[in-house]
């Protein structure tokens, strides 16, 4: 089914990913350390608040909401460029780095916001690269569950209403995480940014589409079933 094109809806929040071409698009601290003073500065620039953020050898993944309609892609494009810049320098490398543009869409914050969250802070255990969330230093787990504080993140109302204190929002964060997640909503979760799709409520999905005065999906597709996939595309993402 062909993707959709990169949609915005005012003051919803996206899932995004952008995947590595070949190899690893990480190879050492410094490389990462990089990206995420990037990602800080592009983010200050397009007015963007990122929300939950993993950074894996072969993709990395974020939950933002853009201030307007340019703002991922404008940060999206400062920080590739000026991190392939650099990776390649550093390396002695030519070439791109990452698997054509960025991937994102918009999802229905009430139903899917904490789920994406957790999507991303737990990918490297999906990914097989730690035993829990909390060993991987390149995610926002570490943020969320209150050993450290990323200065760059932007707490989402949803977050920020897991409970009355900070020890309170990260100890239930804790407890969302100790619960498996529910395949299927992961499944659908990676299939809408790949694809391009809104993910939400038929009725969320008509709302998006009526505020974007576009269509958002395809036809007759609302909350995809499991059996829509795209294995090879998902085994590298989380």
């Amino acid at each position: 089914m062909t993707r959709l094109a990169r949609h915005y809806v005012p003051e919803q929040p996206q899932h995004v990913i952008l995947q590595g071409i070949a190899g690893p698009a990480f190879l050492d601290e410094g490389d990462y350390l990089y990206f995420l003073a990037c990602l800080a500065d592009a983010a200050r620039v397009a007015d963007l608040a990122v929300h939950a953020w993993v950074l894996m050898p072969d993709a990395v993944q974020f939950l933002v909401t853009p201030s307007y309609e340019s703002s991922v892609a404008m940060a999206m494009q400062a920080v590739s460029r000026r991190y392939v810049e650099t990776f390649n320098r550093r390396h002695g490398r030519r070439g791109a780095v990452w698997r054509g543009g960025y991937r994102a869409t918009v999802i229905e914050p009430d139903r899917y916001f904490l789920l994406a969250s957790q999507v991303i802070d737990q990918a490297p255990v999906r990914n097989r690269l730690v035993a829990e969330p909390a060993n991987y230093r390149w995610s926002s787990c570490a943020h969320h569950i209150g050993l450290r504080v990323d200065s760059f993140i932007k707490d989402h109302p949803l977050y920020r209403a897991l409970g009355n204190t900070p020890f309170e929002r990260q100890q239930a964060y804790r407890d969302l995480g100790a619960q498996p997640l529910d395949e299927r909503d992961v499944d659908n979760l990676m299939q809408s940014t790949l694809n391009g799709w809104v993910l939400g409520s038929a009725a969320y999905c008509e709302w998006a589409a009526r505020t974007a005065n576009r269509r958002l999906m395809p036809l007759l597709l609302r909350d995809r079933p499991s059996a829509v996939r795209t294995p090879r595309a998902l085994s590298h993402v989380g």
